[in-house]
Order: C-alpha cells, then sequence, then structure tokens
C-alpha cells in the first residue's frame, strides 16, 4: 500500500461516486434482509410510495404531496445509510487496487533440486505449486510466497508495506519468510514456495481489504439481534396502534384516525435508524483503520478482541528498548585513569562493526574527545570476537588489549601474571544488578576497567505503558534474559510483571494460565518458535518479516514488523468498540426525544390530551412528522465521518468511558432532536410546506 493510498482523504471524489453508485446497487432487498432495520425501513419506503401513487389518482387517507415527501425520505434514510457503508468499504477497495499492482506475470525459474546451481525450467508463476523450488536473482521478481533456503539477498517490499527501505532476506533464522510480488534488488535466493494459486498472501491481503470476506463480530451480531428484537418490538406496537385510534375516534363520535402514512413515520423515527444505518460502516472503518496503519486482520473479530483485551505479552527487544545495547559509562579499576580505559576500549572495538562496538567508540570520543584512528594505518591485529574466548580485542605495538566477560577477561589476566581487582569485580556486580551488561576492559595483565553497556528504552514506553495501566491492561515483558537483569529492565520500562529465560513452551503456558483466569491476550512473535504462543493467543501479531509458521499462526500481520505496533493496535480495537458504544447511545438517545415531536403531532387529532406533550411548538402535524423523519435521515449523513474516523481514543477505563458516553452521546443524542427537529420545523414553516 502506498502512502498516497493510505492517507487518501475521506471524502475523496473518486471514492463519493463509487459510493453513491454502491448505495443504490444496496438497495437489493436480499442485501439489506442481512440488516434488519434497514429492510424495514426500505419495506415502509415501498408501501409509502405506493400509498402516494395511488392518492395522486383517488382520494386517499392522506394527502398525495404528503405521502410522497415522507416517502422520499425514508427512501433517502436507507440510501444514506447504504451510502455509509459503500463509502467505508470503496476505501478498502482502493487500497486492493493498489495492491493488485504488485501482481504482474512473472516467468520463474524452477529448479529440478535445492541447489542452485541445477538445471532449471522457465514456468509462469500461476503454474508453481506448494513445494516448488525457484531462483530468484537480483533484478526479478519473487513469484509467489516461500521460504528461503539458500542465500541472502536485499529485497524491495515496498509494493506491500508502502516503505521504500529494501529489507535483508536469507535462509534459516526468523527472515526466511519472502512475499510474492516483491522485488529481489541483490545477490540471489532460492526460495521454496509454501502456498499453492490463490492461497498467496498478497491474494488474502486483497479479499481482507476489500471486505469481500469479512465477518460480523460476535458484539456486531449481538449488536444486530438486539437492533433487530426492538424493531420487532416498535412494529408490533405500531402495528396496535391503528385499531386503537379507530377504536377511540368511534368510541367518541369525533376526531380523526391515525394514517398508516403517519403511523410509518412514526415507526420509522422510533425504531434505531441511526446505528442501524451506521453499524457495518463503523466495522467495515475498524478494519480500515488497523490497514491504514500497515496491519492485516484476518478477520473484523481479531480487530475486536483487540479492544477487549487486558494482557499484553511483550518481547523486551526492539519493543522494550532500542534492541541494541549500548555503551553508557566508563568504570575505571582502582587507579587507572578513566581516559586510559576509553583510549583502550575504543581501539579494541574500532573492528567491531556491531551496535555495542560503535556506540563504545563514539562513547570515548563524546566524554574525552578522543578520535577514531585510522584502522589500517595502525598495522594493528584485530582479535574477532568468538564464542569460545568471549572476547575481542588488538595486538599493536606490543600491547594485548582485550574487551570480554568478566569470568573471560580475569582468565586471560591470570594467565599472563595479573590479578583481578576486587573493586572491578564489585562495577561488574552492580552493572549486572541494574540490567546492564558489563565488559571488562583488560591492557595485558592489568585490567582497567568496566564498560557499562544497556538496553536503551524506546522513548516515551514508560508512558505508554502507563496509559494502557489506566485502561486495565496489564503488560508482561518476555525476555532470554537472566531474572536479575529482566527485573532490572522492567522495572525501568515500568511493566508490571515479567517472564525471564522465556522458552516457547513457557510463554505457551503462561498465555494458557492468564486465558484460564478469565483475561484475553495479545502477543507479539516472528520466529518458528513463537509459532505456538501465537496461535494461542487472542490476539496475535505476526511480523511480516518473520517466518511463514510465525505468519500463519497470527490472526494479524504487521507489514512494517514494527514489535511496538501491537499497542497501537489494542488502541485502534478500543476506538472500535468505543465508536460502537458512543453511537449506539446516541441512537438510543436520539429515539427518545424523537417521540416528543411526533407522537403528539400523530394522535392530537385522536387524543387531544397529547397536546401537552408538544414542548417544542411544532407549527402543525405535518410539520412535526416531516420534520422528524427528514432529522432521521440526515442525523445519519451528519455522522458519517464519526463513523468512518472513530471516536477520538482516550485511555479511559471502563467506568470512566461509559460516564463520558452517557455525557456527552447520551445528553447529546437526547437534546440534539429537539434542536434539529425545531430548525427544520422553522425552515418548513418559512418555505410554505408546513
Amino acid at each position: 500500500m502506498t502512502t498516497a493510498t493510505r492517507t487518501r482523504s475521506l471524502f475523496d471524489p473518486r471514492l463519493m461516486k463509487a459510493a453513491v453508485a454502491g448505495a443504490f446497487f444496496k438497495l437489493d432487498p436480499r442485501y439489506l434482509a442481512k440488516n434488519p432495520v434497514m429492510f424495514v425501513t426500505e419495506a415502509c419506503s415501498v408501501f409509502t410510495t405506493i400509498l402516494g401513487i395511488r392518492a395522486l389518482f383517488a382520494p386517499g387517507e392522506a394527502p398525495a404531496a404528503f405521502t410522497l415527501t415522507v416517502s422520499a425520505w425514508l427512501w433517502a434514510t436507507v440510501l444514506f445509510s447504504n451510502f455509509a457503508e459503500a463509502l467505508a468499504e470503496g476505501r478498502g477497495k482502493a487500497q486492493a487496487d493498489s495492491l493488485r499492482k504488485a501482481r504482474r506475470d512473472i516467468q520463474a525459474k524452477r529448479l529440478n533440486t535445492e541447489v542452485r546451481t541445477s538445471p532449471f525450467n522457465l514456468v509462469a508463476a500461476p503454474d508453481l505449486r506448494k513445494g516448488d523450488i525457484v531462483l530468484v536473482e537480483a533484478g526479478s521478481t519473487i513469484p509467489a510466497d516461500g521460504e528461503v533456503i539458500e542465500g541472502v539477498a536485499s529485497v524491495d517490499e515496498s509494493a506491500i508495506t508502502g516503505e521504500s527501505a529494501p529489507v535483508i532476506r536469507e535462509s534459516g533464522g526468523d527472515r526466511s519468510a519472502v512475499t510474492g510480488g516483491t522485488r529481489v534488488l541483490s545477490d540471489w535466493l532460492v526460495v521454496r514456495i509454501t502456498t499453492n494459486p490463490g492461497e498467496a498472501f498478497l491474494d488474502r491481503m486483497i479479499a481482507l481489504v476489500e471486505g469481500a470476506k469479512r465477518q460480523k463480530t460476535p458484539n456486531e451480531i449481538a449488536l444486530n439481534i438486539l437492533l433487530a428484537f426492538m424493531t420487532i418490538v416498535f412494529l408490533l406496537a405500531v402495528v396496535t396502534l391503528l385499531p386503537f385510534s379507530l377504536f377511540a375516534v368511534h368510541a367518541a363520535g369525533q376526531g380523526q384516525p391515525v394514517t398508516v402514512t403517519v403511523l410509518i413515520a412514526l415507526l420509522v423515527c422510533l425504531i434505531p435508524t441511526t446505528i442501524g444505518g451506521l453499524l457495518s460502516a463503523i466495522g467495515i472503518s475498524g478494519m480500515d483503520r488497523l490497514i491504514r496503519a500497515n496491519v492485516i486482520a484476518t478477520s473484523g473479530r481479531a480487530v475486536e478482541a483487540a479492544g477487549d483485551v487486558d494482557v499484553l505479552l511483550l518481547d523486551k527487544t526492539g519493543t522494550i528498548t532500542l534492541g541494541n545495547r549500548l555503551a553508557t559509562s566508563f568504570l575505571p579499576a582502582p587507579g587507572a585513569d578513566p581516559k586510559v580505559l576509553a583510549d583502550a576500549a575504543q581501539l579494541a572495538s574500532l573492528s567491531d562493526e556491531t551496535p555495542e562496538g560503535r556506540s563504545i567508540v563514539v562513547l570515548a570520543k563524546q566524554l574525552f574527545s578522543i578520535r577514531e584512528r585510522d584502522v589500517e594505518g595502525l598495522h594493528a591485529h584485530f582479535v574477532p570476537f568468538s564464542a569460545t574466548t568471549r572476547m575481542s580485542g588488538v595486538n599493536l605495538d606490543g600491547r594485548q588489549i582485550r574487551k570480554g566477560a568478566a569470568d573471560a577477561v580475569e582468565a586471560f589476566v591470570r594467565s599472563l601474571g595479573g590479578s583481578f581487582p576486587n573493586e572491578v569485580r564489585a562495577h561488574v556486580e552492580t552493572v549486572a544488578k541494574s540490567g546492564g551488561t558489563p565488559l571488562v576492559v583488560a591492557d595485558g595483565p592489568r585490567v582497567l576497567g568496566v564498560v557499562h553497556l544497556k538496553d536503551v528504552l524506546k522513548g516515551g514506553i514508560r508512558e505508554r505503558f502507563a496509559e494502557l495501566r489506566k485502561m486495565g491492561i496489564a503488560t508482561i515483558m518476555i525476555t532470554g534474559d537472566n531474572p536479575l537483569t529482566a527485573a532490572a529492565i522492567a522495572a525501568e520500562a515500568g511493566v508490571d510483571d515479567f517472564l525471564a529465560q522465556a522458552t516457547p513452551e513457557m510463554k505457551l503456558k503462561l498465555i494458557r494460565e492468564k486465558q484460564s483466569q478469565g483475561h484475553l491476550v495479545a502477543m507479539t512473535g516472528d520466529g518458528t518458535n513463537d509459532a505456538p504462543a501465537l496461535a494461542q493467543a487472542d490476539v496475535a501479531v505476526a511480523m511480516n518479516t518473520g517466518t511463514q509458521a510465525a505468519r500463519e499462526a497470527g490472526n494479524m500481520v504487521d507489514l512494517d514488523s514494527n514489535p511496538t505496533k501491537l499497542i497501537e493496535i489494542v488502541e485502534i480495537g478500543k476506538q472500535l468498540l468505543m465508536t460502537r458504544g458512543s453511537l449506539t447511545t446516541f441512537s438510543v438517545a436520539n429515539d427518545v426525544a424523537k417521540y416528543f415531536a411526533i407522537l403528539p403531532a400523530a394522535f392530537a387529532a385522536t387524543y387531544p390530551a397529547l397536546k401537552a406533550l408538544d414542548i417544542m411548538g411544532l407549527t402543525s402535524p405535518t410539520s412535526a412528522i416531516l420534520s422528524a423523519v427528514i432529522f432521521n435521515a440526515l442525523i445519519i449523513v451528519l455522522l458519517i465521518p464519526l463513523a468512518l474516523r472513530g471516536v477520538s481514543y482516550r485511555a479511559l477505563g471502563a467506568d470512566a468511558l461509559l460516564r463520558r458516553n452517557l455525557l456527552i452521546y447520551g445528553v447529546g443524542g437526547l437534546f440534539s432532536p429537539f434542536v434539529g427537529i425545531k430548525l427544520i420545523d422553522l425552515l418548513l414553516s418559512a418555505i410554505g410546506l408546513a
């Protein structure tokens, strides 16, 4: 998805044009039958249209102009509802069109074996099957989803993620999955195809983005059932009003019975048309907001579940911390000059291209203005780090400078006849207890001191966790670090709990324990070893850079492969539920206010005592009914931007959120019809239609 597509205006002219056409297309009763509120409204529209046409040629129960005007606004109510849904769907379809551009007629080199140099046949990408082996070289497009089994290459995934920066894909590890439609920029890859035609990740994304496979969520289904129940109740109530009216007129010998047109207008104003007309658009827009965040959800259920999550499992590295340990200070040994320690540590790190090594060079320059040396000009012999020695360093001008783990450096120093000072040992313990990593530096038999490497927290992460805590969401950090280091990082980050030295089995066990206690759990992962836990979690966000197993186990895929996106996903899910709840509250309160507009007008001729309820002082019964019907249609249009953009997200608990909904949307829904209907009544009176 390109950035232009993701940031397209809410009311883009192209989307508006397609949505208008879609609104008429959705008038098909077979489609509207899925929405009981709008189906009843359409049936009422058809019936009043028939009554109005009939009144044109023969006297009817109500003037033809009045009946046809009511009918026109009932049709407008249905069309506005369809327009909201079509506009929400149109945004998804526009994004799907941009994804389709990633598809090309690709010729793939299908190998006979897994060896790069083996013979190959040129075949069309659609002819590839699961298990086929293909060679993809620089400049070529990866023909289908697969797993890298040999090679390392730079891959352009901008067609999928919208990001232009290339990524590295290689065999083994957690960055072996490749996506069809992406392009190899350098080197080559041997790929094993993991999907059959039509099952590729891109195909699934297009279907999901288009909404073709969007299933109603349990919450949405429950709300639909409630709306259907309310519609049936009001339908039965309104149907019984006609015989009551006829009986009252007959018994009193005066007055006029209520007309069928007025009863239909009353029914449409009383049933929850506002939320009924916007419910589908709210659900579709929730997924659309997730897609614009570059996350693909396999269903609306996953988005909704994200809104109910109350436990978050987050990896430490790359999520809570920046992912690289950085040098933060030099702790000299007794009698050692801090600048000498920094100089030796920098010399030992000149050939170290890891983030840790580069940070030591930078820190020495910042603290002591020690400039980087010309590596070649030093004529030094660099000793690379190895798992056996657990040290690295440099031999220069007869000096043997080493940096590494405390016990490894101690053994090195003692082998040269030196000693390991207790003060340095204390520095090592202090750094370890604080959650850092101590690197001891020695120059031959002399220990110079300790370099403090620290996992640096991401900016604002502690505040984010505080917001989650206000929402009632517990955060658990997962790390492979020892418990001491894990505890220090957890305390600094402000997470509620941590799991140290975590294994796949431990992650799975933790999720099951939390779920057995009634919690909804979310987690993120990218490796094959994360797949069991991802499959168990209620909301499982797999990284797009991760393995095929992880992507298949998750119910969401983050195209940006940003582990902190999990927090944003929860916020989007919360916003979806907040929007649905807020507009439902508004709709119910809205209907209450409409009673005072239409009931006195509808039955004043039958029950004169009801005039006391005409607290708005509307011009006439005809104006009151038309004003209520017009307001009932227009309020849907006015709420479309809110339904599509969502209610502004705030980190609030359930109680505070309920109070806010009742105060803003409950009170607002109660009073807005009084203002709106009165204004429409004045307008109708001014133009002579009242």
